[in-house]
C-alpha cells in the first residue's frame, strides 16, 4: 500500500493522523504563564499555537490554553504560577527567567516547557542542556551572551557612539550575566557603559534623567517582563531624549527602538510545542535535551533612524531581516 492509500485508509477509519497515541476524547489543559501581557507576548502565543497546529492539535478540541499574565509585574508571577499548578494543568509553558523561576517554585511534578531563556543551566533550571534532569526543558535563546553583539550593532548604526547606558534589573538573576558581558565587550570596543537599574516601570523616568545627566549616546535595554511590557513607553522616552536603542525581540523595533536583534520569539515558541507534544505522549522532560534558538532576526526601524538624524549604513541594512519604513 502506498503512502496516499495509507492516509486515505486512516481517514476512512476516522483516525487522527498525528495524535493516534492520544486517548479518545482527551482534552489536555496547557498552562501558559506570561510575564507580560497578551499584546506584548503576541509572538509567543501565536508561535506556540502554530506549532500545535503543525502537530495536528486543534485548540478547543483536544487541548485548551489556560493563560496567566503578570502584566510586567514580576512580583505577581509566584501567585499566578501557583494558580496554574493548583489547576492541575498537564504542562506549563512559559518564558523568561522570572516566570520560569516562579513556575519552578510552584511545582516539581508538572512538566515546564521554556519558550525562551538566556542561560537555563546557569539559572539552575537544568543540570545540563543535554540532560536537564528535572521537570523543566525547552528552548534557550542564548541571550545572556549577546550584550557584545548588541553593542556592536548599535555602533554600526551610529559610528559616533561612545557612551551607552544599559537598562537592567538587578532582581533578575540573568541580568547580572548580561551586565558583566556588556562591560567586558564595551571595554574591548572602547565604549563607556553606564548601568541604570530598575525593578518597576516607575523608575524609568529617573533612569532616563540619569542617562541625560551622564550624556550617554545610546541605550541597551535588557529583556525582562517589565521592559517587555513597557516597550512603547521606553521607545517614547528614547525619542524624547534622542537616544538610539536596541533590544532582543523584534517587538521592540516595532515599538520604536532603532534596532532589535535576537532569536525569533515566534519560532522558539513554535518549537516549544514539539516538547509539549512529546510530554503529552509520555516523554519525561528530564530526558528531553534543551535546544538552542536557531532563527535570529535583525530588525531596523528607519522611521526612528530618520527622527534621530541617522543614516543607517547599507552594510547593516543589507543584513536586516526586516526594515520598518
Amino acid at each position: 500500500m502506498n503512502r496516499r492509500d495509507s492516509v486515505l485508509a486512516l481517514l476512512a477509519l476516522g483516525a487522527p493522523l498525528r495524535l493516534m497515541a492520544q486517548p479518545s476524547g482527551t482534552v489536555f489543559r496547557i498552562g501558559f504563564l506570561g510575564g507580560g501581557s497578551p499584546s506584548t507576548s503576541r509572538s509567543n502565543v501565536e508561535g506556540f499555537r502554530q506549532g500545535m497546529r503543525d502537530l495536528g492539535y486543534v485548540e478547543g478540541r483536544n487541548y485548551i490554553l489556560d493563560f496567566r499574565w503578570g502584566e510586567g509585574r514580576n512580583d505577581r508571577l509566584a501567585e499566578l504560577a501557583a494558580e496554574l499548578a493548583h489547576a492541575n494543568v498537564n504542562v506549563i509553558v512559559t518564558a523568561g527567567e522570572p516566570a520560569i523561576r516562579a513556575a519552578k517554585q510552584a511545582t516539581t511534578t508538572i512538566p515546564i516547557v521554556m519558550g525562551s531563556v538566556g542561560d537555563p543551566v546557569g539559572a539552575g533550571f537544568a543540570a545540563s542542556l543535554a540532560r536537564p534532569g528535572g521537570n523543566i526543558t525547552g528552548v534557550s535563546n542564548l541571550a545572556a551572551e549577546m550584550s557584545g553583539k548588541w553593542l556592536q550593532l548599535l555602533r554600526e548604526a551610529d559610528p559616533r557612539l561612545s557612551y551607552v547606558a544599559v537598562l537592567w534589573n538587578p532582581t533578575n538573576p540573568t541580568h547580572h550575566a548580561f551586565w558583566k558581558d556588556a562591560q567586558t565587550a564595551a571595554r574591548a570596543m572602547g565604549i563607556k557603559v553606564l548601568g541604570v537599574e530598575f525593578s518597576s516601570p516607575d523608575e524609568f523616568e529617573s533612569g532616563f534623567s540619569a542617562m541625560a545627566l551622564g550624556r550617554v549616546d545610546g541605550l541597551l535595554v535588557l529583556p525582562d517582563p517589565v521592559t517587555g511590557s513597557n516597550r512603547v513607553k521606553l521607545a517614547e522616552l528614547m525619542a524624547r531624549n534622542r537616544l538610539p536603542g536596541i533590544a532582543l525581540f523584534r517587538e521592540s523595533a516595532e515599538a520604536g527602538f532603532l534596532l532589535s536583534y535576537g532569536v525569533s520569539a515566534f519560532d522558539n515558541h513554535r518549537r516549544a510545542a514539539a516538547y509539549v507534544d512529546k510530554i503529552l505522549k509520555g516523554a519525561n522532560p528530564a530526558d528531553l535535551s534543551i535546544e538552542q534558538g536557531t532563527k535570529f532576526e535583525l530588525v531596523i526601524n528607519l522611521k526612528t533612524a530618520k527622527a534621530l538624524g541617522l543614516t543607517i549604513p547599507q552594510s547593516l541594512l543589507g543584513r536586516a531581516d526586516d526594515v520598518i519604513q
